[in-house]
């Protein structure tokens, strides 16, 4: 699961890690990125909740400014 800053959750399919990048739909962003004119999250921060037989990940994320994204993008613009 995603949680994002403005407080909405999202199930996912797929394993992240802190720092990388995600699209809006939690999708790892390859770097160096296209443009800097892009909706960016970072992975912050993982917790784990385990309950009787499942175990549920929850991976929160931060948005990346747009200064911190210049430095990623090929484009910059």
């Amino acid at each position: 699961m995603i949680s994002y800053p403005e407080g909405d959750d999202r199930e996912i399919e797929h394993e992240l890690r802190v720092n990388q990048l995600v699209d809006l739909n939690g999708y790892p962003l390859p770097l160096p990125l296209p443009t800097s004119r892009m909706i960016v999250y970072r992975v912050w921060k993982v917790s784990t909740r385990q309950e009787r037989h499942t175990e549920e990940i929850t991976y929160h994320l931060e948005l990346v400014t747009r200064p911190e994204l210049e430095g990623s993008a090929i484009g910059r613009g």
